[in-house]
């Protein structure tokens, strides 16, 4: 299921005095199962970008087509359709939350699909399973969850549509990073199962443990794409688009500017630690060999 942005423009209030051009000849490709990390400064066009995947804003100009779908130009069905292909969770979605019990919330879309009870409480004990959420919940309140269980839970209706491409604004926004580890870790598990994630997040740590591609943002265009770690191994472009490489790697790059014998490309705590072990026991060759291996598998 490719999509794919060919000469896409937006425009917000167009033939007005508030007009303001969002993206600018945005061209690019988002294959099955990839997980896509999407950064850059506020302002910079990344919300509006993921907006466009399932219909919730329409190119001024260009195309998006989703799985053969042609946003903003297919008939209210085939856009339908579109919308149970690609799920998309806002920023803070537990502000969406409104039923009166868990099971009611995470089972609104598939209601809404017509399905038939059996088929919709399968859903729903299938999400929760995806998010990691206990089904004792389901009988409670929403509002009496903790942050990141509402979280969950909110994530979980959206998956309860059976969509094949999770979009996520900001997803462990709020969180305490207990909640934050608790999203990364499903946010891993659904990668692994094969959906297409795509996620945009001001959090380059995030991004840089979970993502496989980056694509950065600026002033409403891409300004850079590629593999997590050639992108973060540019720290002087990144920096021209007022961006960090993740922590681990600035003090990596610190180390390597000391004159440790360590790799400036290293996007991991886990991985950091193997590498400096080595160091420190004078293996510089595991170095040398751990970094090749990394490179390679991601």
């Amino acid at each position: 299921m490719p999509i794919i942005f060919q000469d896409v423009n937006y425009v917000y209030d167009p033939d007005t005095p508030w007009q303001t051009r969002a993206l600018s000849n945005i061209n690019l490709r988002i294959d099955d199962g990839e997980f896509i990390g999407i950064v850059g400064p506020t302002g910079s066009g990344k919300s509006t970008l993921v907006q466009h995947l399932n219909g919730l804003l329409k190119p001024t100009s260009g195309k998006v087509i989703v799985d053969d779908i042609e946003v903003g130009a297919e008939k209210a069905k085939r856009m339908k359709t579109l919308r149970e292909k690609v799920g998309l969770v806002f920023q803070y979605p537990e502000h969406q939350l409104f039923e009166e019990t868990v099971r009611d919330d995470i089972a609104f879309g598939p209601k809404n699909l017509g399905l038939d009870d059996d088929e919709i409480q399968e859903r729903v004990h299938w999400a929760c399973e995806l998010v990691g959420l206990n089904p004792d919940i389901l009988e409670r309140s929403p509002f009496e969850l903790s942050g990141g269980q509402m979280r969950r839970a909110a994530i979980a209706g959206v998956l309860a549509m059976k969509c094949k491409v999770l979009v996520l604004d900001e997803p462990t926004a709020g969180l305490d990073p207990r909640g934050r580890e608790i999203i990364m870790g499903q946010l891993r598990a659904l990668h692994k199962s094969g959906m297409t994630l795509i996620m945009v997040s001001h959090g380059i740590d995030e991004i840089a443990q979970l993502a496989d591609r980056v694509i950065v943002m600026s002033r409403g265009q891409i300004g850079m794409q590629g593999a997590t770690r050639d992108i973060f191994r540019q720290y002087d472009k990144l920096k021209d688009l007022s961006l960090d490489t993740p922590t681990i790697t600035t003090i990596m790059r610190r180390l390597h500017r000391a004159g440790l014998p360590v790799p400036r490309d290293v996007l991991t705590v886990d991985e950091a630690a193997q590498i400096l072990t080595c160091v420190l026991r004078g293996k510089n060759e595991s170095v040398q060999e751990h970094n090749h291996r990394s490179i390679h598998s991601r």
